[in-house]
């Protein structure tokens, strides 16, 4: 098995390095690929040094799986070409996601979809995984109408500057903005760019990408996403109407059920989820579970996951093992 990281020497792509290291993806050769600048570089992978190469030299090596966290825009133009070579991308961009033609897979929800024939798969966004992950054995058991969510993301969603801002800030010196704010002692209410119905980018994909992931129109989404000054994973705060009704330990036995979730609920005790507490962890952690006592069939929860490992690289990695596990590659 031959496998390539396209975006290699990004923060996401050091993260999928450790997490097929960690998780001993069954890789023979590992292709590390990134742009002309860091060609002839060197990382490390199970002990051994590897070279970095550029996109046309990993093309012709032919790996079976290309992953890929390098951008959208090196993806619109890269991951065609790899999938012309017969090479199968798990992109973990933007770019594909709400391509009718390609498949939006959280392995635990619909990596069944997947076929010989998907050649470019998309990782959904960091936000949105980790709360459909949550939801998604609750909607087949009880039908979500509606969901309201509001995000609380790390610094490492944006990227090396965005880290290197907060933490030059909390040291008092000058450097490089990531942001047109401090976000030091600050919240920005503004994750990625404004469109015209006045909500951002990355809001508009926790609509859309939920609806597609659950293959269920229907939902209806609402969410504010916001940045806020920490590392080690993204909060959110959810707040969900079913259509059917529920008993509350119901909710409880579910969560506690579902693959890739774990009840973190014990509110006498002061235990809660965390960022500090799902830093490094592929687990989606879920707490604070409690009706909501304004209205019928409505439940909140607050949702923590480590947004670089399970909203990212470690979700990418579980795809590329599905596909390697069902003979798909």
């Amino acid at each position: 098995m031959k496998v390539a990281v396209v975006g290699a020497t990004g923060l996401v792509g050091g993260e999928i390095l450790k997490v097929l290291e960690e998780r001993n993806f069954p890789v023979d050769e590992l292709l590390l690929v990134a742009s002309e600048r860091s060609v002839g570089t060197k990382k490390t992978f199970k002990g051994k040094e590897i070279t970095v190469i550029g996109v046309d030299d990993a093309i012709a090596a032919r790996p079976e799986i290309a992953i890929f966290s390098a951008g959208g825009g090196t993806s619109l133009k890269e991951a065609p070409r790899f999938a012309e070579a017969g090479i199968t991308v798990v992109d973990n961009s933007s770019a594909w996601r709400m391509d009718p033609t390609k498949k939006l897979v959280v392995p635990e929800i619909n990596a069944k979809e997947l076929t010989k024939d998907d050649k470019i798969i998309a990782n959904p966004n960091c936000s949105t995984i980790q709360m459909v992950l949550a939801l998604h054995k609750l909607h087949e058991a009880f039908k979500i109408k509606r969901i309201i969510v509001s995000t609380y993301q790390s610094v490492t969603g944006t990227g090396k500057k965005a880290v290197d801002q907060l933490m030059n800030e909390r040291a008092g010196k000058q450097g490089e903005m990531a942001y047109a704010y401090p976000i030091d002692l600050n919240v920005i209410p503004h994750i990625d760019v404004f469109t015209e119905n006045g909500y951002t980018k990355e809001e508009m994909k926790m609509v859309n990408e939920t609806k597609k992931i659950l293959s269920d129109d229907s939902v209806k989404v609402t969410a504010t996403t916001v940045r806020i000054p920490v590392m080690g994973g993204h909060s959110e705060s959810v707040n969900v109407e079913f259509e059917k009704d529920f008993a509350l330990e119901d909710i409880y036995r579910i969560l506690e059920e579902t693959e890739g979730v774990l009840v973190v609920d014990d509110v006498k005790n002061l235990k809660y989820p965390m960022p500090m507490d799902a830093h490094n962890k592929d687990e989606v952690l879920v707490g604070r579970i409690r009706l909501d006592e304004t209205q019928p069939r409505t439940v909140n929860m607050w949702i923590v996951a480590d947004n670089l490992r399970k909203g990212a690289a470690t979700n990418a990695v579980q795809i590329a093992e599905y596909l390697k596990e069902n003979g798909l590659v």
